[in-house]
């Protein structure tokens, strides 16, 4: 076993100090999971890199201690958790004023690579939206999505956190765009 996931294992025992070194551990990691998604936002949140890993740790302090068996379950739940700190963040301004200038949001796979436009407060919401319908017909194919999607994880990376083959992931990607697109129009 690795430092990580005997740090980890402390944590859901409730050694919260073992829950801070696992995370400091993994704050690189972390930064470029944060770094992916609001690169894909563009200027939708006033959040940096900084604020969304350091509002992503308040977030998993305040909550109960997560099961995590390795670092890829740890991180696959801190993309979901950055994905619901961003979502937040467009709803709360969503609440303040309406519209926004910003471009539309594509799924596809050059947006997981960078190179598509960021969506909208709307579509960003849509997109939520329609990943929790997915997530309650399909659980697995909405957590390669965000394994994907928002946290930036490799379809290997994927496998190995969901304890599946690659080909399984990419199948599984292919089947959530398609509900997604379908979900979108």
């Amino acid at each position: 076993m690795t430092d990580i996931t005997l740090l980890l294992q402390a944590a859901r025992d409730g050694d919260r100090s073992a829950a801070d070194r696992a995370y400091a551990l993994l704050y690189d990691e972390l930064r470029r999971l944060a770094h992916g998604r609001l690169r894909r936002e563009g200027d939708m949140t006033s959040l940096d890199t900084t604020a969304l890993v350091h509002e992503s740790y308040l977030r998993l302090r305040a909550g109960p201690a997560g099961d995590f068996p390795d670092r890829h379950h740890f991180l696959s739940y801190a993309a979901h958790v950055m994905r619901s700190v961003v979502v937040d963040l467009v709803r709360a301004r969503k609440a303040e004023r309406r519209g926004g200038g910003a471009l539309a949001l594509t799924l596809s796979t050059t947006v997981i690579e960078g190179h598509a436009a960021p969506g909208t407060e709307d579509e960003v919401l849509r997109v939520h939206e329609a990943l929790d319908a997915l997530a309650a017909a399909e659980p697995r194919l909405a957590q390669v999505v965000e394994m994907r999607y928002f946290g930036g994880l490799s379809e290997a990376e994927i496998a190995a956190a969901l304890g599946v083959t690659d080909r399984t992931v990419q199948r599984d990607w292919q089947k959530a765009r398609l509900f997604l697109a379908r979900a979108l129009a």
